[in-house]
This record gives C-alpha cells, structure tokens and sequence, in this order.
C-alpha cells in the first residue's frame, strides 16, 4: 500500500489548507515506520505539539478586551511597573487533556485553527497563587483545598498583597481575574480599607496576563528535574523550589511585554492573540513533554 501524509501547504492567500501528499518514492505495498513518518513529516515543518486551550469568547468578550487594550495601549513602562500581576493554577503529574496532539508549524502554537476551546478544567493536582511586579514576585501559595473568598482575604490579601501595597504606597495596582472568590463583597471591602486600587480586568484574558507564561516557565523547571516528582508533596516542593529560581529579568521581560499584547488585542479585534514572547512552551524534548505537570 501507499502511504499518505498530511501536511499542510501554502495557499495563494498566504494562508496554509489541507492536502495530502504521498511520498512518490515509495512502491505499491511499501510500509514506513511511525520513526520515519515524523521524520517526513518535520522535514517540512511540522511538528506534534499539544493543542491551547482557551475558553471560548463571546461579542461581548471581545468588546471588553478590545476597550481594555485601547485603554492600556499607550501605557509607559513606569505605569506597568506599578502593577501587581496575579493569577492561581493548577499543577497536576498528569491529565487526561495531554492525550491530544495537533502537527503544526513552528510559530503557530496561538494560530486560532490550533486551539481547543474548553469550557472548565478538571482533574486533582496542586493549586498555587502567585503575583508578579517588576523587579520582584510575592511567594509562591500553595492552597490545600478550595480557595474560598475569605482565603482570599485572609491569605492572599492580608499577607501577600497587602505588603507590596505598603511599599509601593498609592501607586500600587493589583490586577486579578473575575473568579467568583475575587469579586465577593468581602474582598472587595478589604481591598477597599486597605486603600488597594484593583485594576478593572477584561473576563477570559489569560493572553492577557504574563503570569500565564510564568506558569508554563514553571511547569518547565519542575519537568526538568531529575528525579522528577512522582506524588503531590513532592510536586509541592518542587513548585516551591523551582518558583523562586526563575530569572527575575524573565519575569520583567514579561511584565514589559503589555504594551505588545495590548496592541495585538487591538489588532485581532478582541479575539485570543499571540502572546509577543519567546517564553511560550513552543518547542521541548518528547520525553519531557510526556512527563510535564500539567498546568491548567
């Protein structure tokens, strides 16, 4: 038999379609190994990779990314340092969501026809907060159970938050998502009495966030370890460890990196947008792959 492969070629608009091409070199009732054919199929530019997921927008959703953008776009760099970048994910040792892989061209991890949209996450692991500043980052959290909104006050808040706010005097910012324990009444009241200016968040925005590629960067290091960790308390340590030795000038890259995302959320009209960095999990070894953490 023949043996087809699919790749992906260049159209006249520019843009890629499917066609399949069968390699002419081969007899009827030839057969390749699974080796060679990814081989073939890298030597014109196709790699597996696992899909992004990200929730699905609405009109709505892009309107109020798009405002965001605009209103942010012409940001300086002393504006942005000012701004505590926060978020919570989850780690687990593995998912059933990594089962899924796409061939792809290198580039394109955030191209729309590579994403999955998905609606929640699932599945147990360990969930962390961490907030990230120009020049410095809060300690990593590690949240046994539920974060609940009086958590969130009481831990998040009161003891991590509330220090930078102290240091940085009125011009401190914090930014979260719209997660419901974020926008209970109660926190809204301690954010308020401690004289905190919350910045106003668009729904659905992780491209948004440069703690998103913080989380992959993590992710990285914690796969990277050898041994790597097999049970929870060792991912624990190792998400501890490995959070404090990321390159601070990374996390600042990242930070100073608004101005682009803001104008890429400008130029896909609200739509999911290419984050402008080199620190997206574009491109690592199988075998680390297959055993990463996975970050949801």
């Amino acid at each position: 038999m023949r043996t087809g492969i699919w790749q992906l070629l260049p159209n006249e608009t520019g843009g890629t379609q499917p066609q399949t091409c069968l390699v002419s070199s081969l007899q009827p009732r030839t057969t390749i190994s699974k080796q060679t054919m990814y081989r073939r199929i890298g030597q014109i530019g196709l790699y597996a990779r696992r899909p992004v997921r990200y929730v699905p927008l609405t009109a709505t959703h892009c309107r109020l990314r798009l405002a965001w953008s605009r209103e942010h776009a012409l940001w300086t760099p002393q504006q942005w340092a000012c701004v505590m970048f926060s978020d919570e994910s989850r780690f687990s040792l593995q998912s059933d969501s990594r089962r899924t892989f796409i061939w792809r061209a290198p580039g394109t991890r955030y191209h729309q026809e590579n994403i999955i949209e998905r609606h929640r996450y699932g599945g147990a692991g360990v969930l962390v907060w961490g907030g990230i500043i120009l020049g410095s980052r809060t300690d990593l959290h590690v949240q046994i159970g539920t974060m609940t909104s009086q958590i969130y006050r009481d831990v998040i808040l009161e003891q991590h938050v509330r220090l930078f706010r102290g240091a940085m005097c009125a011009q401190f910012v914090f930014m979260d998502d719209n997660a419901r324990p974020h926008r209970a009444n109660i926190v809204s009241e301690c954010l308020q009495s401690e004289d905190i200016t919350r910045m106003d968040w668009p729904a659905f925005s992780p491209d948004l966030n440069p703690v998103e590629h913080v989380w992959d960067m993590l992710g990285r290091r914690v796969a990277a370890r050898q041994p790597p960790p097999t049970c929870q308390p060792e991912l624990r340590r190792a998400l501890l460890f490995e959070w404090c030795n990321i390159p601070q000038d990374q996390i600042d890259n990242l930070i100073l990196s608004m101005p682009r995302r803001c104008t890429d959320c400008i130029a896909s009209s609200g739509r999911h947008t290419i984050p402008g960095l080199l620190f997206t999990t574009e491109v690592f070894d199988n075998k680390k792959t297959l055993q990463q953490p996975e970050h949801i």
